[in-house]
């Protein structure tokens, strides 16, 4: 599974120009699914994002995970993260998992936040969504369960 991890102010999700989940201050995650990942993949990638620890502490140091800041979790689900554009100028999208295996782990990857006392707002599987962040620091961070970055 890959993930890109924006700290945000504030964030939201549209589906046909409507709003369908905003959360405030914590985390707009971007979650690929790929070929071969599985439940255990989806419960490791939770635990890193839900205890990174991105956010500044009282002085002004990243040391807080989170749940320490009392922090919402906008997750979307993004196949193109599994993109692979190293051949040509057209993405190949063939190490992408297939969309109901994909949604499966991806609601097991929303669960296991949730169980880890993030509160987890969502996109529209497989819809053509609008997403919108304020990215705070800037602070973004890639994520790979197979470690390839």
């Amino acid at each position: 599974m890959r993930a890109v991890v924006q700290r945000v102010s504030r964030a939201s999700v549209a589906v046909g120009g409507e709003r369908i989940a905003s959360v405030g201050r914590g985390l707009c995650v971007l979650v690929g699914v790929g070929k071969g990942d599985d439940e255990a993949d989806a419960d490791l990638l939770a635990e890193k994002i839900v205890g990174l620890r991105i956010f500044e502490d009282d002085a002004g140091k990243m040391n807080l995970a989170l749940p320490d800041v009392q922090g919402e979790l906008l997750a979307v689900s993004q196949f193109t993260l599994l993109g692979d554009a190293r051949k040509g100028r057209r993405p190949s999208f063939v190490d992408a998992m297939e969309p109901e295996g994909a949604r499966a782990i991806f609601e097991r990857f929303c669960d296991a936040c949730r169980a880890l006392g993030a509160p987890v707002a969502t996109g529209r599987f497989r819809a053509e969504m609008e997403v919108e962040l304020v990215n705070d620091g800037p602070v973004t961070i890639l994520l790979d369960t197979r470690r390839v970055f």
